[in-house]
């Protein structure tokens, strides 16, 4: 018998998850990770002291703001879910699935910068915000459901009886819990994105925090916040399916202002504002190219570079600090009571919209990537920590098993790695998206300049660099799914 020399190699895994923490290390030259306040640990005093004297002093109808941000989050997942059914049913044509890739690749705060300049404030600016994006995500995870289901009932049924009588009776209940399901879950997301459309001038929950931060009422931002999470926490027991009709109902009126849609303004936004000036001007197609080049290479350019750096920062952060707060909810690690306080820090993390955390972060530390990187670590970290928590107690460790650290790096991590990369890189394109958007706050991403495109009412250039984010964060999704392809990243918990 030939002896063959054994070579120890690393996985594939391990040398995709080194490659990029590599690539955040080489992005830190290149991102203003300064703090730029003159007493950042003064701001922080003040801002935690607000925490001990709450109050609703310098808020005309807290109620009807939380009403407000309630109706908008109901109307909008009820349209996004309505819309996304009949989608998923033809997700299968080409077409769909790039119109709904590019739909739901632009933020829900962009969606509304754009339909502002349209409908005003008038609800269906905040409604179809929420709506279309919303569409286009329901559309992709209900035809994901759709497709792993089992079709044997359906395809007998399908015989003797019509297509769509077929589906209804045949296929339709056994999606229906896992329709209700993530549906439930895209209402907590609705609940979050209606409180940010507050800043760009809706009427919900975030335009009175953005006033009560921007004056420095502390006491009146922690009362809103505490009153965000409470609805957030409160919503298993307040939102039954029996209720909805007449949530839906409600939020119509509730949501209804004097504002009035002004057909001469839409004429003007798609026959006028978005045409590029040089073709509005009627100028040579040399003139057009100088004016495309100009915008790409002054503007676009360092917004992809900015939004890339703050991106895989963000990232491989995210990535560690799941890592290190996933056992604060684990069975495998701590008792009934350490993992009920794990779980409410986790859930004030993952309910606080990463605009929100960023906006706070740059009051108290000023304008640099420093807030942005920290927000999204925060965020996406909790979301993913929370994820991986759950999937852990799915383990069952051996008899022998180690202790203390030795366990956690040894035994548990190596079991639920294969997983931990599955979320990271899920959240890769959702962490793209946030970044690009937290440009308004004043850091040079991409929403940087789409926001001061806006502002100069430069409405061509605008949506120039709104397409381009599209086809960006539509690049690095399909990076992501290639790269979840080629280390076959599962579902279900690996035996080591």
């Amino acid at each position: 018998m030939q002896n063959k020399s054994l070579q120890f190699q690393h996985s594939p895994r391990w040398k995709v998850s080194w490659l990029f923490v590599v690539i955040a290390i080489l992005c830190i030259p290149f991102a203003d990770l300064s703090i730029n306040t003159f007493d950042p640990g003064a701001e922080l005093i003040r801002f935690f002291s607000g925490l001990f004297n709450l109050s609703f002093k310098n808020i005309n109808n807290p109620i009807e703001a939380l009403l407000q941000t309630i109706a908008f989050a109901f109307l909008g997942v009820a349209f996004g879910c309505v819309a996304g059914f009949f989608l998923a049913l033809i997700f299968h044509f080409k077409f769909i699935r790039i119109f709904c890739a590019l739909v739901r690749s632009v933020h829900e705060l962009f969606w509304a910068l754009i339909f502002l300049q349209i409908f005003g404030l008038h609800p269906l600016t905040g409604l179809l915000a929420l709506g279309l994006p919303y569409a286009a995500t329901f559309a992709k995870v209900f035809a994901e459901i759709i497709d792993e289901s089992d079709s044997r009932a359906y395809d007998n049924v399908r015989q003797s009886s019509n297509l769509i009588s077929a589906f209804f009776y045949a296929r339709l209940p056994d999606l229906w819990p896992h329709f209700v399901s993530y549906t439930s879950y895209r209402l907590e997301c609705g609940l979050r994105s209606s409180t940010v459309l507050g800043f760009v001038g809706l009427p919900t929950l975030g335009y009175y925090l953005s006033t009560a931060f921007l004056e420095g009422q502390y006491a009146d931002v922690w009362a809103l916040l505490i009153l965000f999470y409470v609805l957030i926490a409160s919503i298993r027991y307040w939102v039954r399916p029996k209720l909805l009709p007449f949530y839906l109902f409600i939020s119509v009126f509730v949501i209804h202002n004097d504002s009035v849609i002004s057909f001469e303004n839409i004429t003007r936004f798609f026959t006028h504002d978005i045409i590029p000036s040089p073709i509005r001007n009627q100028e040579s197609f040399a003139s057009l190219w100088n004016w495309f080049s100009n915008l790409f290479l002054n503007e676009a350019l360092p917004g992809i570079f900015n939004t890339l750096v703050l991106t895989q920062l963000a990232l491989v952060l995210t990535g560690i600090i799941t890592l290190l707060w996933f056992p604060l909810i684990s069975k495998l690690f701590f008792n009934y009571f350490s993992r009920s306080v794990g779980h409410s820090f986790l859930v004030i993390m993952r309910s606080t919209p990463e605009y929100i955390l960023t906006f706070i972060l740059l009051t108290l530390w000023g304008p640099s990537m420093l807030p942005a990187v920290v927000a999204l670590m925060l965020h996406n970290g909790a979301i993913t920590a929370h994820l991986m928590g759950k999937f852990s107690d799915q383990i069952k460790p051996r008899m022998d098993k180690s202790t203390g650290l030795n366990f956690y790096a040894y035994e548990v991590v190596p079991k639920i790695y294969n997983q931990f990369l599955a979320f990271l890189f899920y959240r890769w394109e959702i962490i793209m998206r946030e970044t690009a958007i937290l440009g308004i706050l004043g850091i040079t991403t991409l929403g940087f300049y789409i926001d001061s495109a806006i502002a100069d009412i430069r409405f061509d250039k605008a949506m120039i660099l709104i397409a381009i984010t599209a086809l960006l964060n539509v690049g690095v999704d399909s990076l992501s799914r290639y790269i979840r392809s080629r280390l076959r990243l599962k579902t279900t918990v690996e035996c080591v």
